[in-house]
């Protein structure tokens, strides 16, 4: 099986070098196989947004290395990763972040565009991801008109637009009530297996965790198995 992110003695710290100097990731090494789906927990403040954001190429580390799709990316230029984050990463925050001013489908259909996809294919595409979810009936429909978990859910297919090997998710579901987030964890959850591709999952949940393939904790920097 082949790795999709592999993280080696990742080390991050801010204000390095001053006495007010956090150590936040100390000597981390993860590796995620194709088709796995990682649940990482830890306490508000421990790091995991760190560690999400440099396993997403958001964030560099002070040493270690970062290789996606067996490609180191540590020391790779601006467009490199640009490039990398767009063609092999999807993203999902607490918070849907969806552009107000367009409707559910534009909002998947827009990253494709951007990607290169033409317009029929990429609306076929956010039309079958919708489908998936239970949202084709709101597809025409504004961030606004949206409940939360419908909100989510369509974050959901806009990260995987396309067609991405590696989801970060940071704590997807935390803004929803428990009923809410069980609906919204489950669509995200048969997205990932209907599809294939690899996750790293951030969440507060433990119920939730326990359902995904490995649960990892991130205790004094360092990641361990829970």
């Amino acid at each position: 099986m082949n790795d999709v992110l592999k993280l080696e003695q990742l080390e991050k710290s801010y204000n390095p070098g001053k006495p007010n100097a956090i150590a936040v990731l100390k000597g981390v090494n993860l590796t995620i196989p194709c088709g796995q789906v990682v649940a990482l927990v830890a306490p508000s403040g421990a790091g995991k947004s760190t560690l999400l954001h440099i396993a997403g190429l958001l964030d560099t580390p002070d040493s270690g290395r970062v290789i996606l799709q067996g490609q180191d990316m540590t020391g790779a230029k601006d467009a490199a990763r640009t490039a990398a984050r767009r063609e092999a990463l999807g993203f999902v925050y607490q918070f849907h972040h969806l552009l107000p001013e367009f409707t559910a489908l534009e909002n998947i259909t827009l990253p494709q565009l951007a990607n290169g996809t033409s317009r029929k294919a990429a609306e076929a595409r956010a039309r079958d991801l919708l489908a998936r979810v239970g949202l084709t009936e709101r597809a025409g429909h504004r961030p606004s008109a949206l409940s939360g978990g419908e909100q989510q859910r369509v974050a959901f297919c806009r990260a995987l637009a396309n067609a991405p090997a590696l989801l970060l998710a940071d704590e997807p579901t935390g803004n929803l009530d428990p009923g809410t987030s069980e609906t919204v964890f489950s669509a995200l959850m048969e997205l990932v297996r209907a599809t294939g591709l690899s996750a790293l999952i951030a969440t507060h949940n433990l119920e939730l965790a326990a359902r995904m393939d490995r649960v990892l904790r991130l205790t004094d920097g360092q990641l361990v198995e829970a």
